[in-house]
């Protein structure tokens, strides 16, 4: 069996272990556009800040590809597919398979803005190499504008604060992270940013850019000299769509990952699976997920009968040492608190947990996040309780042993 896998994160890594678990023996060809090992990508704001290296953001050790009998192709991006043929191309020629896996991840989506080639200086924020290029050109006096307040710019904004000399943020929406965070808890966090320096302009976007300076649509102008574009991302889903695959904002999956192309799967940031909270048809970007539907592509590419049933919204960050968990969906009653620095929100309805926000102590968040993917039903423990003081003890014994890793009842 000759199996291609087209990417080299966290979907694909988990696609070569799944594979494994079922087949020793078959070829396994790993295919990546970028040079690099097998890194963990949100690591590379904590490289900038000089909380890590290069060498301890290897999401596997050197060792893996060979230990796991694949040929890694780095730097050799698949161009096309030749479904009929079952061949994927590349610049270098073709890859035949027998099962392939597209894990193409995502890429910035940099909307139109008028101007924009007269910026020198400008740069996305999604890879190990755009942020050691990103480093490369700031200096202590750097005044930079980053566009879009989520989690990449956030994240950038969090990285470089200690590399130039201001950082101003402009965001169309009218809270930052709002793709995650309600305005209360959005607020919370703004606050905190802006007292480590970080300056915001939101309800607002730039309407036209003249080399250093920055016109935004309120009027104002924003003198700059490095300019970040975090706006957004789209799936890369071109390799399916142009083979005549089902997509929509990502490639069409089923819950054994598989796309309407025969023998084709597709996991991580370039699929699009259902949500297990909601039901609804989406992308989940996130690590976790990637990894855990590359693992089920895997099993299935090699002959198993694996299911991905668990996949769902989930973030887990922090900004200058104050952390926030949020998952789930943001549906039904809703149970609130908060203090300095503090805040909590679940929401709940049809007797179990749907999602929950929480910024400050989050250390017992994953008690929620089991009682959302486990669908546990409320009226069979004392909920009062887990909103006050998330613990084990409102659940029975036997759940107990369970939750903490023992033999299910």
């Amino acid at each position: 069996m000759k199996y291609v896998i087209i990417g080299n994160g966290p979907a694909a890594i988990g696609a070569v272990e799944g594979i494994r678990k079922t087949d020793a023996a078959g070829e396994i060809t790993l295919l990546s556009k970028e040079p690099h090992h097998t890194y963990s990508r949100p690591l590379i704001s904590y490289l900038l800040l000089g909380k890590t290296d290069e060498e301890k953001m290897k999401y596997r050790p050197d060792g893996f590809y060979k230990e796991n009998g694949v040929s890694f192709m780095p730097g050799v991006g698949a161009v096309s597919l030749d479904t009929e043929n079952k061949t994927v191309k590349t610049e270098q020629g073709g890859v035949k398979y027998d099962r392939l896996l597209i894990a193409a991840g995502s890429r910035p989506f940099i909307p139109p803005m008028k101007g924009f080639e007269t910026v020198e200086k400008r740069f996305s924020f999604m890879t190990l190499d755009d942020a050691k290029s990103l480093r490369d050109a700031l200096t202590p006096d750097s005044r930079v504008l980053i566009i879009g307040a989520g989690l990449i710019g956030l994240k950038c904004a969090e990285g470089i604060a200690g590399l130039c000399k201001s950082i101003t943020v402009v965001d169309l929406a009218d809270r930052i992270l709002s793709s995650i965070l309600d305005r209360d808890a959005a607020a919370i966090v703004e606050a905190h940013l802006r007292e480590h320096g970080i300056s915001f302009h939101l309800s607002d976007s730039v309407e036209e850019f003249e080399g250093g300076t920055a016109r935004l649509k309120s009027g104002e102008e924003i003198p700059f000299d490095v300019l970040v574009t975090a706006v957004g991302v789209k799936a890369n889903i071109s390799l399916a769509s142009d083979a005549g695959g089902e997509c929509g904002r990502g490639i069409k999956v089923n819950e054994k990952m598989e796309t309407s192309l025969a023998d084709v799967y597709a996991a991580g940031d370039c699929a699009e699976g259902t949500d297990s909270v909601t039901g609804q048809s989406r992308i989940l970007a996130l690590m976790p997920n990637a990894y855990i539907q590359g693992e089920c592509a895997g099993r299935n590419m090699a002959g198993g009968d694996a299911v991905c049933d668990s996949a769902m919204a989930q973030n887990a960050i922090g900004f200058f040492g104050l952390h926030m968990v949020t998952a789930g969906a943001y549906e039904g009653d809703v149970y609130e608190s908060r203090g300095e620095n503090e805040y909590k929100k679940l929401f709940y309805k049809d007797d179990r947990l749907m999602g929950y926000i929480i910024i400050g102590d989050i250390r017992r968040a994953g008690i929620y996040t089991a009682m959302i993917r486990d669908k546990t039903p409320l009226s069979g423990i004392d909920f009062e309780m887990i909103c006050e003081n998330p613990s084990l003890m409102p659940f029975g014994r036997k759940r107990r042993a369970e939750m903490l890793g023992g033999v299910k009842a």
